[in-house]
């Protein structure tokens, strides 16, 4: 065990990153590599899959150099739910209004396809049931649907397969064409209950070239994530990364996925809190947020993906929650406001800004002689899906709003429009939380928070008062990196299953507790309130533009 080593690798929006651990969950060595994307058209997002295998082979070189390769045992894989298009030979086909070959990705937040998105719901089909009852436009069938409409002869005429990402960096190792339920039941519709496609669900959809071949196209062959891919590392992906033929190779997983195993995993012994799988919600905090628990039994509920059997632990159902934008409307809100160039100049930093501007609140609270920093906000509120909402009402047309402006444009106006916006996220996970609750879900008991706005400590503590549970932040902060470790492990059979993977390689965390005082609760009640009217206003506004 001692000299057992497992490489993971993590594909996200904008860079590829990897990681040399331990069979005991401890990160030895990263690195990073950045990714390029395009934006030929508004909602038109494009990656090339030779630019990302190329910055995963670098990555995997790099962390693997300070290690023997025969000590690595095994690698995992995740990746955003993109779409990969290859033509018949294996290369990338466009998917692009350029023509170029080379963007061959429709990228997960690309929203080209709403007409064909809207086509789908339209047909009520029982599986729809799966997905909160509607399906995204970010997931796989709008996508493939809106090829075939717009790019019938240059594309899907000429197309030999069509991946979800994870599932193409594992053929681009290994050479198999083997497809993760991970994927397939979480972005393309694929029917876990029955264990397979459906033939139904896809000619009612108007893809029916999908069934042709034993499903060719999507992928004849399923496996659970962990599982070993036949015949592990080949020859040609070996020599590119830096390890032996035959190393094991993991099916693999959605980064958001990756991300919740290892969060669900943490733990901490002395807080008293339940560390039971199903009591927790994992929440991977990055561009967009993932909102993730798991369950003995499946749970319906309403704009809530899931009940995902076996998309992440065999026999356990997952809900899959989310907000389209976090981390980047945190920093749009922040860039776009006139006092980011002279904050830029003093701090550096977006990271050291934020800083700043927690510190600020902080004093500000003190200097009004207020209990809790959340009552600065009491005439500002936001709501705040400026780049729709996916969860729970699953409207990608909804807009951001912001009430209580002013025509004050200083350090301190940005801090409370920051702070409204934490709060509003906030809001927003309590919404999930709260339709889960209705469902008939056994109460969530704690949320793990890992990615980029874990880091900050008034969004943490935020969370925690606004949905009035403790958040736990694991020590180990590469929580998706781990997670892609830990299916390594698996494939390599270093454990017996993902379940104890979790519990033995998810370490510690600290425990953020909320506060609970009837002032804050009532405060935070009545916001809430005014948050919920926000968006129920706006659809009144819609309403008298367009009778």
């Amino acid at each position: 065990m001692s000299l057992a080593n497992l490489i993971g690798v993590d594909v996200g929006t904008g860079s590829v990153r990897a990681a040399l651990v331990s069979s005991n969950g401890r990160v030895l060595k990263t690195h990073v590599k950045p990714t390029q994307t395009w934006n030929p058209r508004p909602n038109h997002y494009e990656q090339s899959s030779d630019n990302i295998w190329s910055a995963v082979c670098e990555c995997v070189r790099t962390v693997a150099s300070c290690c023997p390769r025969e000590h690595i045992k095994g690698i995992g894989f995740d990746a955003t739910c993109s779409l990969v298009v290859l033509d018949k030979g294996g290369n990338p086909l466009t998917v692009s209004v350029t023509g170029c070959n080379e963007q061959n990705i429709v990228l997960w937040m690309d929203h080209r396809a709403q007409e064909e998105a809207d086509f789908i719901n339209s047909t009520k089909h029982d599986l729809l049931n799966y997905v909160g009852g509607s399906v995204s436009l970010e997931m796989e069938c709008p996508k493939l649907l809106w090829l075939k409409k717009h790019m019938f002869e240059q594309t899907w005429a000429k197309a030999g397969a069509f991946y979800d990402l994870p599932d193409f960096l594992t053929y681009k190792a290994t050479g198999i064409s083997s497809r993760s339920i991970c994927s397939a039941v979480c972005k393309w519709n694929y029917d876990a209950m029955k264990a397979s496609w459906s033939a139904d669900f896809l000619n009612k959809i108007g893809l029916p070239d999908l069934i042709e071949n034993n499903f060719h196209l999507i992928g004849e062959k399923l496996s659970s994530p962990g599982n070993p891919i036949s015949g592990g590392l080949s020859k040609e992906a070996a020599e590119a990364m830096g390890l032996l033929p035959g190393t094991a190779v993991a099916t693999s997983m959605i980064d958001a996925h990756a991300g919740a195993l290892a969060l669900l995993g943490a733990r901490n012994p002395d807080s008293g809190i339940s560390e039971s799988l199903t009591s927790k919600m994992a929440i991977i905090c990055g561009t967009s947020s993932c909102h993730m628990s798991i369950t003995e039994a499946p749970i319906m509920a309403p704009g809530i993906w899931g009940p995902y059997k076996n998309a992440i632990i065999p026999n356990l159902y997952l809900n899959e929650a989310g907000q389209s934008a976090t981390g980047v409307l945190m920093d749009f809100v922040l860039q776009t406001h006139p006092c980011y160039s002279e904050l830029l100049k003093e701090h550096g930093t977006n990271g050291a800004i934020y800083g700043y501007l927690n510190d600020f609140l902080k004093k500000l609270t003190q200097q009004r002689g207020l209990l809790s920093v959340h009552k600065l906000t009491k005439t500002l509120h936001i709501w705040p899906d400026f780049h729709g909402n996916r969860s729970p009402l699953a409207d990608p047309t909804l807009k951001g709003m912001i009430s209580g402006l002013t025509m004050t444009n200083d350090v301190e106006n940005l801090a409370l429009i920051y702070l409204a916006l934490m709060q509003a996220l906030a809001y927003g996970t309590r919404h999930i939380l709260d339709v889960l609750a209705k469902s008939g879900r056994d109460p969530i008991r704690s949320i793990l928070l890992c990615g980029g706005l874990s880091k900050n400590g008034l969004f943490v503590q935020t969370h925690a008062d606004i949905c009035s549970i403790p958040v736990l932040l694991p020590h180990e902060t590469e929580a998706v990196l781990l997670g892609s470790v830990m299916i390594g492990a698996c494939a390599a059979g270093i454990y017996a299953d993902l379940k104890t993977a979790a519990t033995e390689m998810g370490g510690t965390a600290e425990v953020v507790k909320p506060d609970m005082s009837d002032a804050n609760r009532d405060y935070h009640e009545r916001k809430y309130r005014v948050f919920l009217k926000m968006v129920e206003d706006q659809r009144s506004y819609e309403k008298l533009m367009t009778s």
